[in-house]
């Protein structure tokens, strides 16, 4: 008796291998399960990202590309986050151009695929403790002061020092990421410290003097949204429905501004009251939506990375071809017309 498959049975095990790879790769069926895990930075309290968080707007988005969002827990600051992108941990994050520049000079496989403009530039800068006797940039010559490294406070020191004419060397960048940092300026151990987002405005607010600010010093290092380069080679169309959730979020918070604070907690450490509530209104109504890279992005960045290869913080000048993700190539005419690109 023979022992070989009748011809239609050979067929139909050829094609069953067939038949499961595509369905890995159609839209999911109503029920089914994503099969993508989008590992995003926890956002806290308040912006875009808290309301997305609160209403599922990834989620949803996400779900007929068979995805889903996983929201990470991190300190400010995405210098201090290259570890988790390294590992796997985590796939997309707010950032700037500074310390994409200085993870890309460590090899880590991050890229940017878009671009705001400048907004909320006296969020950043740098300040110092009453008792370090600094008013100005100049007084910093011979103090101690707390830097990211490879990152925005690096950044915004050195070119503060260069708009002050002071050479770099008159200054001791202390490196340290900003929970350290802000442990370091409350213990006088650094006479100054720049800084950014929440922690700059939390050590102002408990008594900190200000002696320069992105907008005073000229910054160029604009805001940008960074995704692990596996995760925009493996699947653009969920880099691309992110982005898109993302800029109409934004929006909304530029027109509704008060919408986006205090998103979760009303009361509370993470709650924010009085002026420093008022102050993150008006900032939140100066947003500008992020968009795909332009060519006057690319001039942009060069400053960046020109200030940090003249000073020695990278050996490498890394280029717009380096760092900025040609996400357009990858989408159809559909995807990318969803996208705001001006």
């Amino acid at each position: 008796m023979s022992r070989r498959l009748p011809a239609f049975s050979r067929i139909a095990l050829a094609i069953l291998p067939v038949a499961l790879i595509a369905a890995c790769g159609s839209t999911p069926e109503q029920g089914e399960q994503p099969t993508f895990v989008l590992k995003v930075t926890d956002p806290g309290n308040s912006g875009p990202l808290a309301v997305a968080k609160r209403d599922g707007s990834f989620d949803a988005a996400l779900a007929p590309l068979g995805a889903k969002v996983q929201w990470v827990s991190t300190t400010p600051g995405f210098s201090s986050m290259l570890k988790l992108f390294n590992t796997g941990e985590l796939d997309v994050s707010g950032a700037a151009f500074s310390p994409v520049v200085g993870a890309l000079s460590k090899d880590v496989g991050v890229k940017i695929v878009a671009v705001a403009d400048p907004a909320g530039q006296d969020q950043s800068g740098i300040i110092v403790t009453p008792e370090s006797g600094a008013t100005t940039v100049a007084g910093l010559v011979g103090k101690r002061i707390a830097v990211n490294p490879a990152g925005k406070g690096e950044y915004i020191t050195l070119k503060a020092l260069a708009q002050a004419g002071i050479p770099a060397d008159k200054v001791t960048r202390v490196p340290l990421q900003q929970k350290d940092a802000a442990s370091a300026f409350a213990t006088g151990k650094v006479d100054a410290w720049a800084s950014f987002l929440v922690p700059y405005q939390e050590a102002k607010a408990a008594g900190a003097k200000e002696i320069a600010t992105e907008k005073s010093i000229g910054s160029k290092d604009n805001t940008v949204v960074v995704f692990r380069t596996e995760v925009l080679d493996k699947r653009p169309d969920i880099a691309a429905k992110y982005l898109e959730v993302l800029q109409g979020l934004t929006a909304k918070q530029k027109a509704t501004p008060a919408d986006f604070e205090n998103v979760f907690e009303k009361t509370g450490p993470r709650a924010l009251t009085g002026d420093r509530l008022a102050d993150a209104v008006r900032v939140g109504g100066e947003a500008t939506v992020p968009r795909l890279p332009a060519a006057a992005d690319a001039t942009d960045l060069a400053d960046v990375v020109n200030t940090f290869a003249d000073n020695g913080v990278i050996t490498r000048r890394i280029t717009a071809a380096d760092i900025f993700y040609d996400l357009k190539a990858k989408l159809t005419p559909e995807q990318l017309a969803a996208l705001k690109e001006k």
